[in-house]
């Protein structure tokens, strides 16, 4: 059978996402990436490299496509970098898992985007989630409601709280709003902590930014869930993840 390998638009896009990833840096940043949005000195600090070399390794990444680097909805001078979502599919992630009996969703006014996380989570995942808002809205938005429904979610009776009022102290929180992650960090010293940058579908003023929405969080959850187990089957150290 006569294959034409050139003519694939396809096949010249994986390519270039390996060749991309042929250095143990890379590697290491992708993988840290699939889990949770980091920022530059987040990163550095892992791989222990300097600033430099960081943005030789990230530029390498953004030029094939696999890495974004993103502007803070909260604080503006503060940038994360996520993977690209259409790239995700194409890339060699290592294993790993975290430990956790309890996820906890947390946005700004948990109107929205933390309340569809949860809701898609507990259709997926044993490990049961609930969500919180650092500054809790008077209501879920009913775009999001319209939204969760089309994705076989109910959130009519769902009703926005503050984190103080989610009882006992999860171990795994996922922070879905850059400035709910940016007033949370002391939260990071009782619990592993990931990041996903999600914009307010709100800002937007679309319905159809709540169906992104929707479709970002589906793709991270599809991601995460398989990484988590119960914290009392398995015991790993907090923030272990790869």
């Amino acid at each position: 059978m006569d294959v034409e390998l050139s003519a694939s638009p396809n096949l010249a896009r994986r390519a270039k996402v390996h060749a991309a990833l042929g250095d143990p840096h890379r590697l290491r940043i992708v993988d840290l990436l699939a889990l949770s949005d980091l920022t530059p000195s987040e990163l550095a600090a892992d791989l222990g490299i300097g600033s430099n070399l960081l943005a030789h390794h990230l530029r390498t990444l953004e030029g094939a496509s696999v890495v974004q680097n993103l502007r803070s909805e909260g604080d503006g001078r503060r940038r994360y970098l996520r993977l690209v979502p259409q790239t995700v599919a194409d890339l060699p992630v290592a294993g790993g898992e975290l430990a956790a009996d309890a996820v906890l969703f947390v946005c700004t006014g948990n109107s929205a985007r933390s309340q569809l996380a949860a809701a898609m989570w507990n259709q997926v995942s044993e490990i049961v989630a609930e969500s919180a808002g650092t500054r809790p809205a008077a209501e879920v938005h009913p775009d999001a409601v319209r939204a969760g429904l089309d994705a076989g979610v109910d959130l009519r009776n769902a009703r926005p709280r503050a984190i103080e009022d989610v009882p006992g102290r999860p171990d795994l929180v996922v922070t879905v709003c850059d400035r709910a992650h940016e007033e949370l960090v002391a939260l990071a010293e009782e619990a592993t902590v990931l990041h996903w940058w999600i914009p307010d579908p709100r800002t937007v003023g679309s319905a159809a930014a709540f169906d992104d929405s929707v479709r970002q969080l589906r793709s991270r959850i599809e991601t995460l869930s398989p990484r988590v187990v119960r914290a009392r089957r398995r015991r790993t150290r907090r923030r272990s993840y790869p």
